[in-house]
This record gives structure tokens, sequence and C-alpha cells, in this order.
């Protein structure tokens, strides 16, 4: 039996490498994410355990940390609370000097799925990987070098809209045509690839890992994936939507060289009219990614920048609970009303909006 006031004299410490998000929005609740980064298990916990869990450093004592929860809080905590917040660390291993972290399960093989759909693990070790090419390329990720590319990348995409009805010619010319047709589909292919490890360099570059690098299909569709871990525990924001963005902007830098060649050519060129076809669709591959929707990017970038997980779904729940029970939708906090109402609107606007522009363009693009 622990004499009084034994307990709450310890220094327990959660071990260095365990991580903790930020908060986050989760339908009505601000929850926090722990990781064991060793073992990959994971779990969520809310703003009062995060309190005290996050500051479970071995040189503050229980009681300590107890006295700034009661003023924070507004309630002490006794003897029990501690027990039974340490027991469950301690079961899942994440406390400084207690048993070693469960290791992860054992990977399959690196086929998984059939022939007609499935994944292939290309390497072995994808954070090895992927630390190698962050290092050939570190000089070219310092901030000012991908300001001046970001700007190019602008200027290129102002240009390409000002030519946009020459860009539909060539797509029309290039669409009865299967042999450039096949080679700027290939192209498109090759981007997607450099898309995916942009992901997990610039999950390098923050301080993330990239878990897995590998070839997904459902034929006949076959396309490259990168895995990117604990980028959501990145405590800044700019850092994890950097992450985020980093596919499209390779996306943009892959079209660059091809952009100067067609400027070059003389208009009318078959050569010029395939690059044409190749950057108006690039750039439209590269763009779509950035629309707020799942499973784009720019949805994975906005929630980031709300710090929202699960934003689609909570808001579609919200909305279905509004229209049912308004006294129960209600009881949401009023940024989490806010928030869900507005992209609830504001998606189904988008989705109208891109539906118009899809029949227009294609339209336009292929009418005689």
């Amino acid at each position: 039996m622990t004499a009084p006031g034994g307990l709450l004299e310890h220094r327990p410490a959660l071990r260095p490498d365990v991580l903790l998000s930020p908060p986050l929005l989760d339908g009505p609740a601000v929850v926090h994410l722990v990781k064991d980064p060793v073992s990959g298990a994971s779990f969520e916990i809310g703003p009062k355990e995060y309190f005290l869990v996050s500051r479970l450093d071995g040189a503050s004592t229980l009681a300590e940390i107890g006295l700034a929860y009661g003023q924070a809080f507004g309630r002490r905590l006794g003897e029990g609370n501690w027990q039974q917040l340490l027991a469950l660390l301690g079961s899942r291993r994440l406390l400084a000097g207690g048993p070693p972290p469960a290791p992860p399960e054992p990977r399959g093989g690196p086929r998984t799925g059939t022939l007609l759909r499935g994944t292939l693990r290309l390497v072995a070790d994808a954070d090895a990987t992927t630390a190698r090419l962050h290092r050939f390329l570190r000089p070219a990720l310092h901030p000012v070098v991908l300001g001046g590319l970001l700007l190019v990348c602008l200027v290129m995409e102002g240009l390409l809209a000002a030519s946009f009805r020459e860009l539909a010619a060539d797509l029309r010319w290039l669409a009865a045509r299967p042999v450039p047709l096949l080679a700027v589909a290939t192209l498109l292919w090759l981007s997607t690839a450099l898309h995916e490890f942009a992901h997990g360099i610039a999950a390098r570059h923050v301080g993330g890992t990239v878990g897995e690098i590998g070839l997904r299909w459902r034929l006949p569709v076959a396309i490259m994936y990168c895995t990117v871990d604990n980028y959501r525990y990145l405590p800044r924001r700019r850092q994890q939507v950097a992450v985020a963005g980093a596919g499209a902007f390779a996306n943009l830098l892959f079209l660059l060289p091809f952009a100067g060649w067609w400027a070059a050519l003389p208009q009318g060129d078959p050569t010029g009219r395939v690059l044409g076809a190749l950057l108006l669709l690039g750039s439209a591959q590269a763009l779509v990614n950035l629309v707020p929707l799942p499973p784009l990017d720019g949805y994975t970038m906005l929630g980031h920048v709300l710090r929202v997980t699960r934003l689609a779904p909570a808001g579609s729940a919200y909305l279905r609970l509004r229209m049912r029970d308004r006294e129960a939708a209600g009881a949401y906090p009023p940024r989490a009303r806010r928030l869900y109402l507005a992209y609830g609107i504001g998606s189904a606007v988008l989705v109208l909006l891109l539906a118009g522009a899809l029949v227009a363009g294609a339209l336009y693009a292929f009418a005689p």
C-alpha cells in the first residue's frame, strides 16, 4: 500500500519518442492523438488527459502537475486518478523505464491482393530511401529556392491560362492520334509517381517519416503510392500543409521543362501540339489535386489548416443531426457548428461548380 503522498512525489516520464498531436476537432469533441512510433499503435485522448500526459517529463512531480491541473480545470486529482492514468500508459508501454515497447507486427510479403486489385511494396526500407533522396535534394529545398520555383510555376500557369483556346485545340488534335496520346499518358503517369515521392521527401524535410512506397493497382489503373507516417504529429500547421501540398507542387515542377520546350516551338508544330495537350492535362492534374474535397490533397491541407480530423464525415454527421434534432446539434461547440455548416454548404456548391466547369470544358474542348 502506498504511503500518503508517496505516489504524488514520483516523477514519471513519457518515453521521449512517443508522439502527441496538436488539438484536433473531431465532431463535437477536441482530441489529441497519441502514437507509439515503435509499435505503430495510436489512440485518442481528451484535452484534460493531454494536459497531464504532456507534462510527464521526469522533472515534475505528480503533485506539481496535479496542482497545475487544478488551476487550469478547477478540479484536484487524487492518487486513484493518477493510478488509473499511469496504469493505462504502462499497459501501452509508453512510460520511460518500463517494459520495452512491443515490436510491430511482421509484414507480409511485398505483394498483397490479386492480379485485378492489390499492392506491391517496391522498396524494403521506404524511410531510408526517402532519406537518401532528401539528402540529395536538400539544397533545392531552401525556402528561397522553393519560393522562386513556385513563382515560376504561377507564371507558367498564367501563360497557359491565356493560351487555353490553343491548348484545347491541341487536346482535340491529340485525341485522334493514339501514339502521341500514349506518350502523353505515360508522362502523366510518371508525374503521379513524382507526386508521391514528393510527399515523402517533404515529410522527411520537416521531421516526418515514410512507412511504405509501392504500386497500387485496380486494373486497368495502376498508380504509385507513398505512405507518410507521423507528420500529423508535427507541431506547426505549415509543416503539415507543406507535406500535403508537395505532390501538386511536384506535378507543376514536372511541367516546367515541357513548358519551355512548348514556348520555343512555332505554332502548329506537331511536337508543340503534343506538348500543349500535355501541359493542359498536367496542369489540370495538379490543380484538381488542390480542390478541398476528399480524397484530394486540398482536402487534407484544409484539415491541417483548420486543425480538424475527419472533416467530411464529421461535417455530414453534424448536418444530418441538425436536420433531425436542432437541439442536439446545438450542443456542438460554436466553432464546430460554424465550421461544419460552412464546409457542408461550400463543398456542395463546389461540387456543382466543378461539374458545370467539367461539362463546359468538355464541350468547348471537343466541339467541332
